[in-house]
């Protein structure tokens, strides 16, 4: 099994598949980011509830899933190359010692190509063979954050950059549902959406990126609900598409 991501799941042609950059908090051996351990519990470390719900979809939702397996405090495959945000200084305000210049030195390309390379290639490579008619990319948002404390009232948010013709409907779906959803809120997809940018928009593939609130899925049933929900607007999206 890699320590970059694995995979649960078949994709069939034509299906719906997938992913999650944010779904784990792990720091590899040898990597020590300089912090205190009860922040690798935070949203800074990975989107908490994400990686639950995105199981869920594969094993019971046949939503095959493609999740990473390292904290984004260490990389974030969901940032290009040269971001500078690839690898965090910051995070909500807690500074991340293990990651200023000075002491990461050659490890910032070591990280690179161990894991952000590896991921994507994976991820490439799987989405070409599973020609999927809709990818879901799945995160988690925390209600407050520390450093701008100010109200983020959506249940879920769907992002996109270019490509909205399948956010469009899951937004209209999910409002169905008597949400209060965030269109390109609480961030911005023409900002933030590199996984989708590159494994999605520049192959023409319809995506969803879904950011459900972390209070809502920060326990099995809450996740157990949103599997079931994501897996239902998934479903309808694709429909809708053909």
């Amino acid at each position: 099994m890699s320590d970059v991501f694995h995979q649960i799941g078949t994709p069939r042609p034509g299906g719906i598949v997938a992913v999650c950059d944010h779904a784990s908090n792990h720091v590899p051996p040898g990597i020590d980011l300089g912090i205190a351990p009860e922040l690798l519990q935070a949203h800074i470390a990975w989107d908490i509830g994400a990686a639950a719900v995105t199981e869920r979809l594969a094993r019971e939702h046949a939503i095959p899933a493609h999740l990473a397996c390292v904290s984004r405090l260490v990389i974030d495959l969901h940032r290009e190359e040269d971001s500078p945000g690839l690898i965090p200084e910051r995070s909500d305000g807690h500074a991340i010692p293990g990651n200023l210049g000075e002491r990461l030195g050659a490890d910032r390309q070591a990280r690179i190509e161990h894991f952000h390379r590896p991921y994507h290639a994976a991820l490439a490579e799987w989405l070409d063979a599973a020609s999927p008619a809709l990818i879901l990319a799945i995160h988690s948002f925390t209600p407050l954050l520390e450093s701008r404390p100010e109200e983020r009232p959506w249940h879920v948010g769907l992002l996109y950059n270019e490509d909205d013709r399948a956010a469009r409907i899951a937004i209209r779906l999910f409002e169905e549902q008597g949400l209060i959803v965030g269109d390109n809120e609480p961030y911005s997809g023409r900002l933030l959406n590199a996984t989708m940018n590159r494994h999605a928009e520049a192959h023409g593939r319809p995506y969803c990126t879904i950011e459900i609130r972390n209070d809502l899925i920060a326990d099995a049933a809450g996740q157990a609900r949103w599997g079931a929900l994501v897996a239902q607007v998934a479903n309808g999206v694709a429909l809708a598409l053909r």
